[in-house]
């Protein structure tokens, strides 16, 4: 059985009008967490499901647990959509702001720009991009970042590694046939 069964369907249109019939949304149920994960290179939900719970089809309970991601990419911070921080170094010249964000701006796969201004000491500036990764990756930014005439220095990006998430305890089966 699916963890869907008592969510009762819905008639929903596409963009075009067509409609289909599709489950509603789900509650979350009510998952404290015993227990807290810190994420680590190379974690996968399903491994974790099988180290907490013996069993890797369980993976759903750590998502209903940690409803602040949106999805299960995005728990162990492996969604396409990442936000990277450049560290720029202005020319002689002055800082070229306007080129850069530009080109940013007309950069397939990148969403949005912040531009981090510390003024010290020592003064640091950085642009902070928001970008999918499947469209454009750091070194592809750097090289638009580059051609506005900043030097730009090891891009950083932003990782769940070290962060913590919920782990729940066990309060039943989940459905069976695999939880979906």
């Amino acid at each position: 059985m699916s963890r869907y069964r008592a969510v009762p369907a819905e008639v929903v249109a596409d963009a075009r009008g067509e409609t289909a019939v599709a489950a509603g949304l789900r509650p979350l149920p009510e998952a404290p967490a015993v227990l807290m994960h810190v994420i680590r290179a190379g974690d996968r939900l399903d491994r974790l499901a099988f180290t907490y719970y013996g069993q890797s089809l369980y993976y759903w309970r750590i998502c209903d647990a940690n409803p602040d991601y949106l999805s299960p990419l995005a728990l162990l911070g492996r969604e396409p959509l990442v936000t990277t921080g450049f560290p720029v170094f202005e020319p002689p010249t002055g800082p070229p702001w306007g080129q850069a964000l530009r080109l940013l701006a007309d950069t397939v796969g990148v969403a949005d720009v912040v531009v981090i201004d510390e003024l010290g000491p020592p003064r640091s500036t950085a642009l902070l991009v928001k970008h999918n990764r499947l469209d454009v990756d750091a070194e592809g930014i750097a090289e638009v970042i580059r051609s506005a005439g900043f030097t730009v220095g090891i891009p950083a990006e932003r990782s769940r590694i070290g962060e913590s998430i919920a782990i729940p305890a066990v309060t039943g089966p989940p459905a069976a046939g695999g939880g979906s």
